[in-house]
């Protein structure tokens, strides 16, 4: 890692070169074990520094640390363990190498790297699942897919793993080609191209070209060991992603519900409660093969995270029964995506405030409105709080949000906090009724406004960027509504910087 190693007072340079760390690399205290490697970053907010003899205490019995003049006070304890100093603020750097050093000592693993403008931890959570049959396999809960998170994701593997499926997030050209020198992929998932990140890519063409950086590093396929292959796993319904595989020199399996794809979804339906069901087809040497699938996962979009997690373990081995069994049985594994709950007044919540892009936002309202129409008296609540990172789009995607609300016939639209207000004047402009959008200063006012109004039986979604902390929201409607709940909520609009009038 290029750092220098210290230790308690009185150990020798030949002790510590025959320390091990058996547990866990960590950088959250709290997150220590007994055997756990302790990353002490610097942060803006809170020095890492200062929680190393929390996690000393948790069981650590090593720490990555900056330098005495990067940390803001020496730390109380210090040397108490081996310690190695990174110069120069290259901790990430250092953490990369290890990662990198550790992976390249673990032959029997093979790489799965997921990577698209939406969906990613869903499609890495099923192929966890679906992969998990075939051997120990390392696909972590959540969305470790950066610079940060994903070596800490390799770092998990070990001698026994067969199977590492990690995510990988981009915020720039060139992030994701970093990541596959941490863990080379032999294959590659490309789910899509989307408005994710564009104020910081600038164009979704740059995005699409970050994308394309993933199936670009897979291997050639043809070598003497098929097992070795490369393989790029595309989605032949978006027009960017089917391009990549000019990029590749890995074998393309193209899925979707495009004739020509190799994995493919027939006979899709929506239920009334907005889980999809399909037929699974596809061709091997065998012929073709049809299986049906029941999505336990709502919404019609996580057909296209299906087909993708299908065709990644059917080239991994997993049989096409067993598949469409897995994919029929997976719930959400990682929190606050599309995750249904019911209170006890008998309001219907979808906690999907995770994330937000403008390609998820339409996904999510198109299931609130497909759930809300199948059940007689229901109405639905689209509670929407900002998404972040669209640069100069941010204005004319969030108005579009809103006017989809309304062409969707969304009961009742909360737009919430400044940076959603063009949801709200995009519903207006499209010819809302006086009150079926309202636009709210913050998360209090917006759960004040649906208590007011909800009714048992209704649909309520909660869905905008992680900053925002929406899912307070739908914990909160999940524990119930305040009394005198249910009399019809307030009709007025508000102005997008004040409360509700």
């Amino acid at each position: 890692m290029g750092g220098t190693l210290s230790g308690p007072p009185g150990a020798t340079q030949e002790e510590l070169a025959e320390l091990a760390i058996p547990g866990p690399v960590v950088f959250d205290s709290r997150d220590a074990a007994p055997g756990a490697l302790f990353v002490a970053f610097p942060g803006e907010n809170a020095d890492g520094h200062a929680f190393v003899p929390d996690a000393v205490a948790n069981g650590a019995v090593a720490v990555l640390a900056a330098p005495d003049d990067v940390y803001r006070k020496p730390w109380e304890g210090r040397g108490s363990v081996p310690t190695v100093t990174i110069p120069d603020g290259g901790l990430l750097r250092a953490l990369s190498a290890l990662a990198t050093a550790h992976l390249a000592e673990l032959p029997r693993t093979t790489v799965v790297g997921v990577t698209g403008s939406a969906g990613k931890t869903t499609t890495k959570d099923l192929i966890g699942r679906l992969v998990g049959e075939l051997g120990p396999t390392v696909a972590p809960k959540g969305s470790f897919n950066n610079e940060l998170g994903f070596p800490i994701t390799v770092l998990r593997a070990d001698e026994d793993t067969r199977y590492l499926v990690a995510e990988m997030g981009a915020r720039g050209i060139g992030h994701i080609r970093h990541l596959t020198t941490i863990a080379p992929p032999r294959l590659g998932v490309v789910l899509n191209v989307g408005s994710a990140h564009l104020g910081e890519f600038g164009s979704v063409e740059a995005i699409a070209e970050a994308k394309g950086e993933l199936p670009a590093a897979v291997p050639e396929a043809g070598n003497c060991n098929p097992d070795r292959d490369g393989v790029a796993i595309l989605n032949a319904d978006d027009p960017r992603v089917r391009g990549m595989a000019e990029r590749t020199k890995g074998r393309v399996v193209l899925f979707g519900e495009s004739p020509d794809a190799d994995v493919r979804a027939e006979d899709v339906r929506v239920g009334p409660d907005g889980r999809a069901s399909f037929t699974l087809l596809y061709r091997d040497g065998e012929g073709p093969h049809r299986y049906p699938v029941a999505l336990r996962l709502v919404g019609e979009h996580q057909v296209s995270n299906a087909l993708a997690a299908a065709a990644a373990a059917l080239e991994l081995g997993l049989p096409g029964a067993k598949v469409a069994e897995l994919l029929s049985a997976a719930e959400p594994d990682s929190k606050w995506r599309m995750a249904i709950g019911e209170s006890p007044d008998g309001v219907t919540v979808v906690n999907d405030a995770y994330n937000a892009n403008p390609e998820s936002m339409r996904a999510a309202l198109k299931t609130l409105a497909t759930m809300a129409r199948s059940r007689p008296g229901a109405r639905s609540w689209a509670v929407l709080g900002t998404m972040a990172e669209l640069g100069a789009d941010s204005a004319v995607e969030h108005d579009a949000v809103g006017r989809l609300a309304v062409r969707l016939n969304i009961a009742q639209t909360v737009a919430v906090g400044p940076g959603a207000a063009a949801i709200h004047s995009g519903a207006s402009m499209e010819g809302s009724y006086d009150g079926e959008s309202v636009a709210v200063p913050d998360a209090e006012a917006a759960l004040a406004f649906v208590r007011a109004g909800v009714r048992p039986g209704d649909v309520v979604l909660v869905k905008a960027s992680r900053a925002i902390g929406l899912e307070w929201v739908a914990t909160e409607l999940l524990a119930g509504a305040a009394p005198g709940a249910g009399e019809g909520a307030p009709r007025r609009t508000s102005s997008a910087g004040g409360g509700v009038r």
